[in-house]
């Protein structure tokens, strides 16, 4: 039987195939605004957070090391590429994705733990 998690999994699985491919090859998008890749490192990693995070359920401190090496790994690489660069802001943006994860995570909980107080008879 496939599960929810099972579908979660291939789906991160996907994800990073996509987010790789698009970090290592040669860009062929026009940039339509000024920093427009930092907020592509921030949208790609607060949705590999959330995947990493339905699929496996890690601690946080586990899920936020994992994909910090990534983050770092996709720089290093980037660095030794003719056509990319790396950079400390893209790493930050990445970070700044796994946090605004987590903080959209602790909201949804604590505004549920709210409504679920105020509803009790």
């Amino acid at each position: 039987m496939i599960s929810k998690r099972h579908i979660f999994r291939l789906a991160l699985v996907i994800a990073l195939i996509v987010i790789s491919y698009l970090v290592f090859s040669r860009p062929h998008y026009p940039q339509l605004f000024a920093n427009m890749d930092k907020v592509g490192h921030l949208g790609s990693f607060f949705c590999l957070s959330l995947l990493t995070y339905l699929a496996f359920k890690p601690k946080w401190y586990l899920l936020t090391a994992t994909l910090s090496i990534y983050a770092v790994f996709i720089e290093l690489v980037q660095a030794r590429l003719p056509y990319r660069s790396a950079s400390v802001a893209d790493f930050i943006a990445d970070m700044a994705g796994i946090f605004l994860f987590y903080f959209c995570l602790w909201s949804y909980r604590r505004y549920f733990r709210a409504t679920k107080i105020t509803e009790s008879p």
